[in-house]
């Protein structure tokens, strides 16, 4: 096809969606993103990308969206929980199908799930029954079935990697030992870019996987062979679904719906039948080994790609207070603000560096200096801008992950503890202001890193809700009102800005 010829994608925010849209656009191929909240895309698309509102549950939103698309692809699937995500699923496909048929679409490109037989689980049966629905349209639609996913990020492997790396004795429950076929994410994203390719004149159905079929107990072997772990694995026939559910709450930093959908599913086979994709595309897929062995080269990257966790809603339920969290600790607080949501994350986006984190500035200090003693980066970075802030950029012991105008900042701290540390800041408009919301997850190392939590969550406590405090008194302040803590005032950091010229004075650095 053209690559001036505009694609549509759907789930462009989510793991696989988003990068497919990086394969796309290193095609060169021009794309539309569909997406129910664009100002979370457009900083993230290349300039080839064009990014629109919209919303498979809204028909009038996809005229626009669809209008001189010839390919769509479709990557949208629930994963809530109750009994509600089938009707969902089957009223966004069938509203899709319809916009897509009135629209001229030549062909639609899904993906779903592998799996054979009767009994599937129930989000088995919604996955191929989405694809019954597209098809239905009478577009050529080319369905993709497959199993386990295999890539740094994703949920499969951010289970493996939990229940490995903190459990030194597995429990092996029956679903475990069940044949599946997983597929590298890059192999994935493969078919899918090759399906452009394809003779659109009729339907067609095809299961993918990698060269190897393989147990999920299997899969953790081979992780914990690669990592250097030595790990019981012991089966108990008698542990039925509902114990797994619980124990992948408990262990593993997947929400708890998403992994009682993947229990359900993994008590089917998900292996390849039918050869027609290797027959039909030049993609030739790696094993597990090879598969695992990629995953953990780039889960050290700064950051993945793409993450499981990125195509989850803004309103989903979340945990407050430092409770469990799946197996992650997350504080969570909010304060309402009368002001204009730009206003309100303008010192959200000045934090750090010279201008200080609004509280206790000597305890960042001190916390700086004992990482630095112990061979961190310490507080030694500062910011590359007093003013403004791009995804990537250092932020004293943290790093800028994602950053969406007047709306969220996402850190990762860098400095060196047991286990892995975020700080989000979101600002939401509601009734006469904006709500600010400050949120701290830590993904604990084992049982030292719980104890590090346990036993430092007093402090973190006094040293976050003082932050948000002082936050709020920044907003709410004049302008010209200084910080907290006897930091810097943006004013002032610009005034020393133009005294310096454009030639003097330090220069920035780049992340």
């Amino acid at each position: 096809m053209r690559l001036n010829e505009p694609i549509l994608l759907t789930g462009a925010t989510g793991y696989v969606g988003g990068r497919l849209l990086h394969a796309l656009e290193r095609r060169g191929q021009a794309v539309r993103c569909l997406s129910r909240r664009p100002e979370a895309l457009v900083d993230r698309v290349g300039r080839n990308t064009t990014v629109v509102a919209g919303d498979v549950l809204d028909p009038s939103s996809l005229r626009h969206a669809l209008a001189g698309v010839r390919t769509a692809y479709y990557l949208v699937h629930s994963m809530g929980g109750g009994n509600s995500f089938s009707s969902v699923d089957r009223e966004g496909a069938a509203n899709f199908a319809a916009a897509a048929r009135a629209s001229g679409v030549r062909r639609i490109v899904y993906l779903g799930g592998l799996g054979n037989g009767g009994g599937l689980s129930a989000h088995l049966a919604s996955r191929q029954e989405v694809g019954e629905i597209l098809r239905s349209s009478g577009i050529p639609t080319v369905e993709f079935r497959a199993s386990i996913v295999i890539g740094s990020g994703s949920a499969s492997f951010e289970i493996v990697r939990a229940l490995v790396e903190r459990l030194p004795l597995v429990v092996v429950p029956r679903w475990v030992e069940t044949a599946s076929q997983p597929i590298a994410v890059e192999d994935l994203i493969d078919y899918l870019v090759a399906a452009l390719e394809l003779d659109p004149a009729g339907q067609a159905v095809f299961e993918i996987g990698g060269a190897d079929r393989v147990t999920y107990a299997g899969l953790m072997r081979e992780y914990a062979r690669q990592r250097g772990l030595r790990r019981r694995f012991i089966r108990v026939p008698f542990v039925g679904a509902r114990v797994s559910r619980v124990l992948l709450s408990l262990v593993t930093p997947v929400y708890a719906r998403i992994g009682a959908a993947m229990v359900e599913s993994l008590r089917h086979e998900t292996v390849v039948r039918d050869r027609a994709a290797p027959a039909s595309f030049r993609v030739n897929p790696r094993g597990f080994r090879e598969a695992i062995e990629r995953a953990l080269r780039n889960e050290d990257r700064e950051f993945a790609e793409t993450r499981w966790s990125d195509a989850l809603s803004a309103n989903e339920p979340r945990s407050w207070g430092g409770v469990a969290f799946g197996r992650r600790r997350v504080a969570s607080r909010a304060v309402q603000v009368a002001v204009p949501a730009a206003r309100a994350f303008a010192p959200i986006q000045q934090i750090g560096g010279s201008t200080g984190w609004y509280y206790a500035n000597s305890f960042w200090r001190l916390r700086g200096r004992i990482d630095a003693l112990v061979g961190g980066v310490g507080l030694r970075r500062g910011r590359r801008d007093p003013l403004t802030l791009r995804p990537g950029d250092t932020l004293d012991f943290w790093r800028v992950e994602r950053i969406e105008p007047d709306r969220l900042l996402h850190l990762r701290a860098e400095m060196l503890m047991p286990g892995r540390l975020w700080l989000v800041f979101e600002t939401e408009p509601g009734g006469s202001g904006t709500e600010v919301r400050q949120t701290a997850i830590f993904d604990p190392a084992g049982i030292v890193g719980a104890a590090y939590w346990y036993a430092l969550y007093p402090i973190h406590r006094m040293v976050f809700e003082g932050m948000l405090r002082g936050i709020r008194a920044r907003v709410t302040g004049p302008p010209s009102d200084t910080f907290a803590q006897g930091s810097t005032r943006p004013a002032q950091v610009r005034r020393a800005a133009s005294r310096a010229g454009p030639h003097r004075g330090r220069q920035p650095r780049r992340p």
